[in-house]
């Protein structure tokens, strides 16, 4: 793991943070995070695992640029404690708080991030994917890269649906 990142215990798949007495306490597992994130709620628990096991957490300090809009291929980020905020082309686009997530686009096409997410005044601590770790994972689970992308199709017809419908 990279100096200056927290992680998860991968035995547990548990997120952990520090508790008062400088050890670390478990809070919800990391699998049940993810499976709230609209193209993993079809998966299995043996699949979110997976997952897990193929990511890690990063600790963002207040005011951190976490994901440039640009950079290539960021993959998923969960929001695990904190807040940060969200700019397109220099515009703010909202906040995202504990359990919002960001990237989940990046994480299937690999292509470059289309927002700038910087880390909010307490900092921020995220779990991550990348696209190579996550494409690795759907190739060799079938129904996994078949969950996602009936996942996917949903999230389009809803998007079409909401474009073609009067205002």
């Amino acid at each position: 793991m990279p100096p200056g990142t927290r992680g998860y215990t991968p035995a547990s798949g548990r997120a952990v943070r520090p508790d008062e007495s400088g050890g670390e306490s478990v809070t919800e597992p990391l699998s049940r995070r993810l499976a709230k994130v609209d193209l993993l709620a079809g998966l299995s628990e043996d699949d979110l695992a997976l997952i897990v096991e193929a990511g890690a957490s990063f600790t963002h300090r207040p005011g951190q640029v976490v994901i440039q809009s640009g950079s290539s291929g960021p993959g998923l980020r969960v929001v695990l404690e904190g807040e940060a905020t969200v700019e397109v082309g220099g515009a703010p686009r909202g906040s995202l708080g504990v359990g919002d997530y960001f990237g989940e686009i990046s994480l299937l096409d690999g292509e470059p991030a289309s927002a700038t997410v910087v880390a909010g005044e307490s900092g921020l601590r995220t779990f991550a994917v990348s696209p190579a770790n996550f494409t690795a994972l759907l190739d060799r689970n079938p129904t996994m890269a078949r969950t996602v992308m009936l996942a996917l199709c949903a999230r389009l017809r809803a998007a079409e649906k909401a474009a073609n419908t009067p205002t």
